[in-house]
C-alpha cells in the first residue's frame, strides 16, 4: 500500500494530467515530477511537500502542505497567472481518491508569482493544504 503522501501525489498528478483546462493552458499534459531536460515551456512540476501528524480523538490524520511550480516564458506574468488559475480550478476542493486513503479536504493556501533572475522566466509557487486519513 502506498503511503498517504505518495498516494496523494499520484492522485494530484492524475487529476492535473486529465484536466482539460490545465492541459489547454499548458498546451499539453506537461505536468512532471521532474521535467525532462528538453521540456517545452510552460509546464508544471510537483514540488516540495511537508507532512505533519494531525491526529485527534483516535483518528489518524495527516496534514499535507504541497507546492506546485509553474514555469513560463510567454506574455509576461499573464501566462503564469492563467496556469495558476487552472491549477486552482483543477485542485481546490477536488474529490480525489488517493489509493488506500481518504482525502478529507484539499484547499488552496497561497500563490506567489514572480519573475526569475534571468528576466524572462516567470515562476509561480502554488501551495495547497490537504488532510488525509487511512481507509479502514
Amino acid at each position: 500500500m502506498l503511503t498517504a503522501p505518495a498516494a496523494l501525489r499520484a492522485a494530484i498528478h492524475q487529476a492535473l494530467t486529465s484536466d482539460s483546462g490545465l492541459i489547454a493552458a499548458l498546451g499539453g499534459a506537461r505536468v512532471y515530477d521532474e521535467p525532462p531536460r528538453d521540456a517545452a515551456l510552460p509546464y508544471v512540476t510537483l514540488g516540495e511537500a511537508r507532512i505533519a501528524d494531525a491526529s485527534a480523538d483516535d483518528a489518524p490524520l495527516q496534514e499535507h502542505q504541497l507546492t506546485l511550480h509553474v514555469w513560463s516564458r510567454q506574455g509576461g506574468h499573464k501566462e503564469a497567472h492563467v496556469i495558476t488559475g487552472a491549477l486552482l480550478q483543477a485542485l481546490d476542493d477536488a474529490p480525489l481518491s488517493p489509493a488506500g486513503h481518504r482525502l478529507v479536504n484539499l484547499r488552496f493556501a497561497l500563490a506567489d508569482i514572480r519573475r526569475e533572475a534571468d528576466g524572462r522566466t516567470y515562476h509561480a509557487l502554488v501551495r495547497f493544504r490537504a488532510v488525509t486519513e487511512p481507509n479502514n
